[in-house]
């Protein structure tokens, strides 16, 4: 039987942040689609990836990359007037910076946000069409 389900990955671990990133990579993401909430200390990322957990598909999903405990949010080589720019994620990364992290996403054409972050706690999670 053929069924369908939702996908629910957390984050925790640089581990765990690079199965994420393997999913969400080669995914578009519009510029107003890149959301900043510092009240909530939330990053979210509406993504439209491939479905790369499948063999040989090449089917698209709508997906919710959501960043929690960001404490700042810098962007380097986007034009973040344009809000119909597409962007192509690349990968997402991390580092360890004194005692927080930083979290890298990396976009096509060399622009990238840089997320900082006193702990890991990301989610990736798939849409209703």
């Amino acid at each position: 039987m053929n069924k369908k389900f939702l996908k629910k990955i957390i984050a925790h671990s640089s581990e765990d942040l690079r199965l994420i990133s393997a999913f969400c990579s080669g995914g578009k993401v519009k510029i107003s689609e890149l959301k900043y909430l510092p009240k909530n200390k939330i990053f979210l990322v509406f993504i439209n990836r491939i479905i790369n957990e499948i063999e040989n598909k090449k089917d698209r999903v709508n997906s919710i990359i959501k960043f929690e405990y960001i404490y700042s949010s810098k962007s380097k080589n986007i034009n973040q007037t344009n809000m119909d720019l597409k962007l192509e994620l690349i990968a997402i990364d991390l580092f360890k910076k004194d005692q927080n992290y930083e979290i890298i996403l990396l976009f096509s054409n060399n622009g990238f946000i840089t997320l900082t972050a006193e702990i890991i706690d990301v989610v990736l999670e798939d849409l209703k069409d």
